[in-house]
């Protein structure tokens, strides 16, 4: 019925075909497994489960709430709603300080408490991070 050419020329437009379709869905799965969701403290006090991933909290650092230790440094993000007691060890960035916007990665220990192992900080007295400025907003 089909020559010999045709069928060899189905048959490699079908590998290519089935292994772009996999490629695509293996990189699209690790995207998704990197993928480190920004999250206020008034969405995490509304999370019905805690699971061990990593993710990031913004907010406001809460004025009077820095506490230096000799080994680490604990802090209190704010929305003006809720509020997340965070502790990190490290250094902190210069702009970092009270009544400024910061980020913080890391995991949740629970509702209220934070375990950060980076803290991002903004560049200028102007700039806030967007995902910060929407949630301050109630966007």
């Amino acid at each position: 019925m089909y020559g010999k050419k045709v069928k060899l020329r189905a048959l490699l437009i079908s590998l290519l075909l089935v292994s772009a379709i996999l490629s695509i869905f293996l990189v699209l799965k690790s995207l998704e497994e990197n993928v480190i969701y920004f999250q206020s403290p008034t969405e995490i006090r509304n999370l019905s489960e805690i699971d061990n991933k990593k993710i990031r909290v913004g907010g406001m650092v809460k004025d009077n709430s820095i506490l230096i230790n000799p080994d680490k440094i604990t802090f209190v993000i704010t929305d003006f709603k809720n509020e997340i007691n965070v502790s990190y060890s490290g250094s902190v960035p210069n702009l970092f300080e009270e009544g400024k916007g910061v980020v913080a990665e890391g995991f949740l220990k629970d509702r209220n408490f934070f375990i950060a192992d980076k803290i991002l900080a903004k560049h200028d007295e102007n700039y806030m991070p967007p995902e910060v400025k929407e949630a301050l907003e109630g966007k």
